[in-house]
């Protein structure tokens, strides 16, 4: 079915401020989650909630958390989520990174104790959205991915985003995880009852599985197997996405003292850990001449004679960009499984969904 991005930013409030969480907070995740959905990242939109409900029931995240800014000086600060769902602590930090990037160039802004934040790139086109470039980093919770050489799960899915901004294009906006594919987009392939490409997960003796009802099952539940590394073998470069996700590991949870997911025992908080550039290439040229530039070499990139006549070459943000449009014209998709656990999860809440 297809349900407009007003149902679902509704339907995310009404159930966030049924659980607890203040109404502005509620308001300013559900916006995060429905952008993501709008811009057809469904692995990171509503599709969360179910596991956002079983943090809550576990009592893993404390909904009436605010952030805190703990430590600050005129281009960097550390933000304290408190333990709280990760999308106001990371709106919050960005919005700080873009205020010290406009009066001195660049801002910094870490987070620690945090949760999933939704989709890096949310984060990294609100600073292209201000005529910045924006570089987002973040660890997770759970140990997915093996690390290059060995099937025992190491290193979560580590997203890297990174936006610049542009005058007739859209934002370039990449935004990828550091494995061959999120755990989230696992689930999808689920909700849709359909088989996993061959290469994104393996079994404990390194062979693909393509059922994605199995795979999940080795990436909650089992000690051997996962995600491939970005590249999948060592032959097509899998140790360049292992270096990756380590580097993303070092910027968001190292440098403010969030969990390494191995290491985590247990029962123990997830703190997982953000890292928020943002850049003004206004301190490096004359105003606007980033954005020219930007915009020429992607006219030249989408004038790259195709493979396929009828597939043009596309640069990273046109997905994006394009599903933007069509679904604010028509409505996110959302599979029937999607839609009766998101009902099942409105009723155990208390609140009338519109789905």
């Amino acid at each position: 079915m297809r349900v407009s991005v007003e149902a679902v930013r509704e339907l995310i409030t009404q159930v966030l401020t049924a659980w607890g969480m203040d109404h502005d907070l509620a308001v300013i995740t559900a916006e995060v989650m429905a952008e993501t959905d709008l811009a057809g990242i469904d692995s990171h939109g509503v599709s969360m909630l179910m596991t956002y409900e079983n943090f809550r029931a576990e009592g893993r995240i404390d909904l009436r958390a605010r952030p805190a800014v703990v430590r600050e000086n005129a281009a960097s600060a550390l933000v304290d989520a408190r333990g709280g769902i990760g999308h106001p602590a990371s709106e919050f930090a960005m919005r700080r990174a873009i205020d010290k990037a406009k009066t001195g160039t660049v801002g910094v802004v870490s987070v620690v104790n945090s949760h999933h934040f939704g989709a890096a790139g949310h984060y990294a086109e609100m600073a292209a959205r201000q005529g910045l470039i924006g570089l987002v980093t973040s660890s997770a919770n759970l140990p997915a991915s093996p690390p290059t050489g060995s099937v025992v799960p190491m290193l979560a899915t580590n997203p890297i985003a990174f936006a610049a901004p542009a005058r007739r294009n859209p934002h370039f906006l990449l935004d990828i995880a550091t494995t061959t594919a999120a755990v989230n987009k696992v689930k999808v392939y689920d909700f849709h009852d359909e088989p996993l490409p061959e290469g994104w997960v393996v079994d404990a003796a390194n062979r693909p599985v393509t059922n994605a009802h199995e795979a999940l099952g080795i990436l909650r539940h089992d000690d051997i197997g996962g995600l491939t590394p970005l590249g999948g073998t060592p032959e097509m470069g899998s140790h360049k996405g292992y270096g990756l996700s380590m580097m993303a590991h070092v910027l968001a949870a190292t440098l403010c003292g969030g969990t390494f997911p191995a290491s985590r025992e247990p029962g123990e908080p997830h703190n997982i850990g953000h890292f928020f550039l943002a850049l003004d290439p206004s301190g490096f040229r004359p105003p606007g001449e980033f954005e020219d530039d930007l915009d020429d070499a992607v006219d030249r990139l989408h004038a790259t004679p195709p493979l396929k006549e009828d597939e043009p070459v596309l640069v990273a943000g046109d997905p994006q960009a394009a599903a933007r449009r069509e679904r604010s014209r028509n409505g996110i998709p959302l599979p029937d499984a999607l839609v009766e656990q998101l009902r099942g999860v409105a009723e155990r809440a208390g609140v009338r969904s519109a789905l």
